[in-house]
């Protein structure tokens, strides 16, 4: 009897536990924003998860601006999402680069009357060991993924706080919360991020502006091929690739979109996507010296550079020298949102020579880009 009734007050608590969670679902679904009308401005947005971001706030009745490095591209972006109906202005805009990015919201500010929602997603990935990267490359990483996030926010907060609305979506990254080996300038950019973004959102809620981080694993955007590889190029593009590849450790991009935008219109502090990269930040913060520990083990099998010195290759011009069916297969799903998000054709390495390390990678932070044919 005590048994059945243990069982029974089990099952109860279960059922209230589940009442409950709906319940909560429930109210956060009726306080969601309604986006329709707004303007949404987003960096990065030609190609990838940038596309795919303008792509659902336009779903989602916004009227957008995109901005990118790449006119060419950019303007590609601007025909495929105004074919699908959407109200859309697409300005070329360096965001390491501050005066550029005043231009581009003065530029939507008189375009569309103002701006409501800014999506900071510009990013950039150079992969490879610690001693293959220089000053340069970190400094090109801080100019795109901080610099770039806090450029375009300083730019649109005079009148998010004028009108005491506003809302800042930061796209940062796991990466930005565990230090993942291979990628210490990507990481220490992204880290700087997430503190701005979390800091901006206890700072800025008075003024009636909402601030959401993203925190994204691995997405298949097809983003290897814009990818810059150092080191030993080849055996870094393939652990990358292959990796990103994976239907269980990596997300569908279009998925993720929707995920943030979803987060968007709820006003969440934060939304980590994927559940490999909501393991890893949870088991992160519980025993940060065990994940160091483990990712030191990972490393191990990583490549090595192995006197590789410090010459670029871009994820595009490696896999044509591959040309393995085989490996094409493996990183299919890769290869195919290429093919859908923009990624591909787009910039490539004219050639795999190194940039000379003046402490700034390049002019304005970029690296040398020529259109692929």
């Amino acid at each position: 009897m005590r048994r059945r009734n243990g069982l029974g007050r089990g099952l109860l608590a279960a059922a209230a536990v589940g009442v409950g969670l709906a319940g909560r679902e429930a109210v956060r679904r009726r306080l969601e924003a309604d986006l329709r009308g707004q303007v949404a401005l987003v960096t990065g947005g030609s190609r990838g998860l940038g596309y795919l971001l303008a792509r659902e706030f336009g779903r989602q009745g916004c009227r957008l601006a995109i901005c990118a490095r790449d006119a060419a591209e950019l303007e590609q972006a601007r025909a495929d999402l105004s074919g699908q109906g959407f109200d859309v202005l697409a300005v070329p805009c360096d965001v390491g680069d501050r005066a550029q990015v005043e231009q581009l919201v003065a530029a939507t500010t008189a375009h569309y009357g103002q701006i409501d929602l800014l999506v900071n997603n510009a990013g950039i990935i150079q992969a490879g060991p610690f001693e293959s990267q220089t000053e340069g490359d970190f400094r090109e990483a801080l100019d795109v993924m901080y610099w770039g996030v806090l450029y375009p926010t300083l730019a649109v907060l005079p009148q998010m706080r004028a009108r005491r609305a506003g809302r800042l979506v930061n796209v940062t990254s796991i990466g930005g919360k565990v230090a993942v080996p291979h990628l210490l300038p990507y990481d220490c950019a992204k880290f700087a991020a997430v503190a701005l973004s979390e800091g901006l959102r206890a700072e800025l809620a008075r003024d009636g502006i909402t601030v959401t981080t993203i925190v994204p694993g691995l997405m298949r955007t097809g983003s290897i091929l814009n990818a810059v590889f150092k080191g030993p190029h080849r055996a870094e593009f393939a652990a990358f690739s292959v990796l990103g590849s994976l239907p269980l450790v990596s997300m569908d991009a279009e998925r993720a979109a929707r995920q943030i935008v979803a987060a968007t219109r709820r006003g969440d502090a934060e939304r980590v996507l994927g559940l490999p990269a909501t393991l890893l930040a949870r088991f992160h913060g519980l025993f940060p010296g065990a994940t160091a520990d483990i990712l030191g083990l990972v490393n191990r099998a990583l490549p090595r550079a192995d006197g590789a010195g410090g010459e670029r290759a871009r994820g595009m011009a490696l896999h044509a020298e591959v040309r393995s069916p085989l490996f094409d297969r493996l990183i299919g799903w890769n290869l195919a949102a290429a093919r859908r998000y923009h990624e591909y054709p787009g910039p490539v390495e004219a050639s795999p020579q190194a940039a000379p390390d003046t402490g700034r990678a390049h002019p304005n932070g970029a690296a040398p880009r020529a259109v692929a044919p």
